[in-house]
């Protein structure tokens, strides 16, 4: 045997989640048919659609709130999802509503963390009914990210908020997600979201994933980057919507 051993090669990364072949249906009609996809530890999946084309519903099949009619899911276990009203309890304090379901013995520590890297540290005891929407939303984050999940679903969690506010989240999700290596899969219907935050843009149409485009480092950077405009155009036009007719 030689002296000298060469280290074993580490094991490539379980992916965050693989859906094969899922179907779902309402009665009669095949809502999802098929469908394949895969998220890597890390990665942020934007997903596009025209409303009734199956995004929700494959959103809530991942998280385990609606069963399936055929395929498999693997790997997401225990997913975290972050919805567009926060469902903060009203009559518990912040800290409580981040830990919930933790154990009470190290569940405010955690809690406590998790709000101090969304910027709300110095509110533990604060209750709900004081927030902006803004802060509530960042206490869903901190609640969905405090358990460490493998999959961060995101059902258009910035939608009911302004512009300014919107910005300022999209940066926060992006630091959060960054350092904590979820897999993600936002959900949403706006275009210049999915480009800011996205590595990769799925359209989906009629139950199945039409198409997927990567998302340059400089598209995400700055929306006025040619990577940017282009991708913008062809993602409207997936969607059927003329460009120029958009705001810029």
């Amino acid at each position: 045997m030689s002296a000298s051993m060469s280290a074993p090669a580490s094991q490539p990364e379980a992916p965050a989640v693989v859906v094969h072949g899922l179907q779902r249906r309402y009665g009669e009609r095949t809502v999802i048919g098929g469908l394949d996809l895969r998220i890597a530890r890390g990665e942020f999946v934007a997903l596009l659609g025209e409303s009734g084309c199956g995004k929700t519903t494959l959103l809530r099949a991942l998280a385990g709130l609606d069963a399936i009619d055929g395929g498999r899911i693997d790997g997401a276990r225990q997913p975290a999802v972050v919805f567009q009203e926060h469902r903060l309890l009203p009559w518990d304090s912040l800290w409580r509503n981040v830990s919930l379901g933790l154990d009470e013995a190290t569940g405010k520590a955690l809690a406590q963390a998790a709000l101090a890297e969304v910027g709300l540290g110095d509110r533990l005891d604060d209750w709900p009914r004081n927030l902006s929407g803004g802060q509530a939303q960042r206490v869903a984050l901190a609640r969905a990210l405090v358990r460490e999940p493998r999959l961060l679903l995101l059902d258009e969690p910035f939608a009911a908020l302004d512009a300014l506010t919107r910005i300022r989240m999209h940066g926060l999700v992006k630091e959060l997600v960054r350092r904590h290596r979820p897999g993600v899969l936002l959900v949403t219907h706006d275009v210049d979201e999915a480009v800011a935050l996205a590595d990769r843009v799925l359209v989906m149409r009629d139950g199945a994933i039409a198409s997927e485009y990567a998302v340059s480092p400089e598209a995400n950077a700055r929306r006025t980057h040619p990577d940017a405009t282009a991708l913008r155009e062809a993602l409207l036009a997936e969607l059927g919507v003329a460009a120029d007719s958009v705001p810029a």
